[in-house]
């Protein structure tokens, strides 16, 4: 008896591996692809020809970006910009810390072979840097076919120009997170909003968005993904357990109550549950949470197309996800 166990349970050891191996193969053969997409993109350095340039230059800049000059403005507002103590501070320290925009431009272009590979009438777009006065609530600006990065908010997190800015804001402020950014832009506009108000639907809908960049941006980090750190990201791996009994337990999956997105989905330093552990949390676990359930539901149907994906309603998702955290 015991050795037909043993048979059996080494057949299925190597049938897993078997179709393990396929599946690395498959994915190989459709990276590589991708990867063959041709696809070139440069970044337009705007900020550097706007703060270089002379105040005669105003009507040609004008001109060539008129999205970037509002027309309330005089021209007289644009010139004493140029010499603006600290726009030419924030230059220096762009020039500073990207020597080079190959890095950058590498990576953007990875990503949007990626987007046309799943979605072939993505447009190139035309992408521009900015400096855009630190305004980290707009580090990348993405619509149809331009792209607007404001190189000022990728300095990094410990940058000495972010100083009185909340750490939980300043840790996204880095390039590495660049990519989840645009990324989560266009996700954005490929996932239709939600009318369902409760909070499960949130987190899905937000989970979503965080999965489509396993699909666009295979060599993040999960931290990079969710704008987390690696700590963080050990935490709610640690608690995932925790966090899923509280959400049953409270009866939270359908309370349609506003005060749980902020709670558990908006950008915070921690999420609320009114525990010890609250300090010890990072925001968005919701998000989070959203995203292993989709883990879930995507590992019963791998064969699940990314736009059936991101159109399946939340509840629906939920109930076939058969999502069980893992002790």
């Amino acid at each position: 008896m015991r050795l037909i166990i043993y048979r059996i349970t080494q057949k299925i050891f190597i049938l897993c591996f078997f179709l393990f191996a396929i599946g690395c193969k498959n994915n190989k053969f459709k990276e590589s692809e991708i990867l063959s997409i041709p696809f070139e993109l440069t970044i337009d350095r705007f900020d550097k020809k706007f703060h270089l340039a002379k105040a005669h230059d105003i009507p040609e800049l004008k001109t060539n970006y008129p999205f970037l000059f509002p027309k309330k403005f005089s021209d007289s507002v644009w010139i004493k910009r140029q010499k603006d103590s600290l726009q030419l501070l924030l230059l220096e320290n762009i020039e500073e810390k990207f020597s080079s925009m190959a890095p950058l431009e590498d990576q953007l272009e990875c990503l949007f072979k990626h987007l046309k590979y799943y979605f072939p009438k993505t447009k190139t777009p035309k992408v521009i840097g900015v400096i855009n006065n630190v305004d980290y609530q707009s580090k990348a600006i993405y619509a149809d076919s331009l792209l607007l990065l404001s190189l000022d908010t990728y300095l990094g997190a410990d940058h000495y120009l972010y100083e009185g800015i909340p750490q939980y804001v300043r840790q996204e402020m880095d390039i590495k997170f660049m990519t989840s950014h645009v990324a989560s832009k266009f996700a954005a506009n490929k996932i239709a909003p939600t009318k369902d108000r409760s909070l499960l639907s949130q987190m899905i809908y937000y989970g979503k968005q965080i999965y489509f960049k396993e699909w666009v941006l295979p060599k993040s980090t999960d931290a990079q993904k969710m704008g987390y750190t690696e700590a963080q990201i050990k935490w709610v791996i640690n608690n995932e357990v925790y966090m899923w009994q509280y959400f049953v337990q409270k009866q939270l999956l359908y309370d349609t109550d506003p005060s749980l997105n902020q709670r558990f989905i908006e950008s915070a330093p921690f999420s609320k549950f009114y525990l010890e552990i609250d300090n010890e949390s990072p925001g968005r676990v919701g998000v989070w949470m959203g995203w292993q359930i989709i883990k879930s539901f995507m590992e019963r149907y791998p064969d699940t197309e990314i736009s059936a994906l991101l159109n399946l309603p939340a509840r629906t998702l939920f109930s076939k996800s058969n999502y069980k955290p893992k002790r």
